[in-house]
């Protein structure tokens, strides 16, 4: 693509559409699931909940960035979504601790396969100079679905029930997919399915190219799966009624911030704006782990989404300028593989140290701190290493 040329076509808004749709339909039933899972008599299983999820997404970005640069980026995304779709709708009819682990196990192949898939498809419409940018609109539109979800599913079950949430999310999924077909597919010399194209080895399990962002992610990603898992008890420990309340903040101040980002890390550099993002997850962890009441915990809301807003779409942006064309699948879902070490090992690691005792809220985020320094630290390490040979 011509550098002169925008970004902002008819196939990137679809995009930007089916993720808003896509993330919205599986984050709105997250702020329930732990009241959701206690009903079922699962309360001590509240780790799993995210754990379980992100290690099928983990387990199948190999196989997702495999099809992606083979089969094509459309198919790999209408897969993810139907994964959505159908797990949804399967939530109510097994109900019971065991029913509803293996669902959420399963329902991580939904992030394994369309944002790998969607990653890539921006790389190959997007010009380099906007790229930055352009992931900051992604961001916007995803996290405008990641907003919204929560707020909309704690209203639905507090009118109605868990069970319509369910329902609600899986139609739409099906939105989200609906949006997508008939797309321009963006690989040149596609191939048609084969069962041999699931067999990978090794060196399909990962990109060297991107091991800077990757580690990265998976450090300031830590702290994300610590508040999908902890915040919904803290809010109700705080006394706020409407779990997703803290989401629905957390988000806002992320689209407020993602746009300027994007931008600043095409001028200024990727680094340089990640490192800021480290400081300010680590600050962020910091005070939420301090609240004490509800206006508090929305302020520290409000500064990790900030914090947030600046690190993901620079760590696509970063990813995709080291990552080789050819191989660029393979690339977004090495990134995704470790943002999904780094969700699924705070979930459980805080939900080990919580152990459902209000006493030990505070540690259980402090750990994320403990985690984004390391990151600034890496990526100060990284830039008198290697930015003038990436940069």
């Amino acid at each position: 693509m011509n550098q002169s040329e925008t970004y902002l076509t008819k196939q990137f808004a679809l995009l930007c559409a089916s993720s808003a749709l896509f993330f919205g339909s599986f984050n709105m039933v997250i702020p329930e699931l732990p009241d959701y899972l206690t009903s079922l008599g699962g309360e001590d299983y509240k780790g799993l909940i995210i754990s379980l999820f992100t290690l099928t997404a983990m387990a199948s970005r190999p196989f997702s960035g495999k099809l992606t640069d083979t089969i094509g980026r459309i198919p790999v995304m209408v897969f993810g979504s139907a994964v959505c779709v159908v797990v949804a709708l399967l939530y109510p009819l097994l109900a019971s601790v065991s029913g509803f682990l293996t669902l959420r196990f399963l329902h991580g192949m939904s992030t394994g396969f369309k944002p790998t898939a969607t990653a890539a498809y921006i790389a190959d419409i997007v010009p380099d100079s906007k790229r930055g940018e352009a992931m900051g609109v992604l961001g916007v539109a995803t996290s405008s679905g990641m907003a919204i979800g929560p707020a909309i599913g704690g209203w639905v079950a507090s009118i109605s029930s868990i069970d319509m949430v369910f329902y609600l999310s899986s139609f739409i999924g099906l939105i989200s997919v609906l949006v997508i077909i008939g797309m321009k597919e963006t690989v040149p010399e596609k191939q048609p399915f084969q069962w041999k194209l699931l067999k990978v080895n090794w060196r399909e399990f990962y990109e060297p190219r991107v091991l800077g962002p990757s580690i990265t992610f998976l450090l300031t990603a830590f702290s994300f799966g610590i508040v999908l898992t902890i915040v919904p008890d803290l809010s109700k420990h705080l006394g706020l009624d409407n779990k997703g309340l803290f989401f629905t903040i957390f988000v806002i101040a992320s689209l407020a911030v993602r746009l300027i980002a994007g931008k600043a890390s095409d001028r200024f550099g990727r680094v340089k704006v990640l490192k800021v993002s480290a400081l300010s997850i680590a600050t962020a962890m910091l005070t939420i782990g301090f609240s004490e009441n509800a206006f508090q915990l929305m302020l520290a809301a409000a500064l990790f989404g900030l914090a947030v807003g600046m690190n993901s779409p620079t760590i696509f942006a970063w990813t995709i300028d080291l990552s080789d064309t050819k191989f660029r699948g393979r690339a977004m879902a090495t990134m995704y593989i470790a943002l999904e070490i780094g969700i699924g090992s705070g979930a459980f690691l805080s939900a080990e140290i919580y152990a459902n005792n209000p006493n030990n809220f505070g540690w259980s985020f402090w750990i994320g701190t403990i985690l984004s320094l390391i990151a600034f630290a890496y990526l100060t390490v990284w830039q008198r290493l290697f930015a003038k040979k990436y940069e």
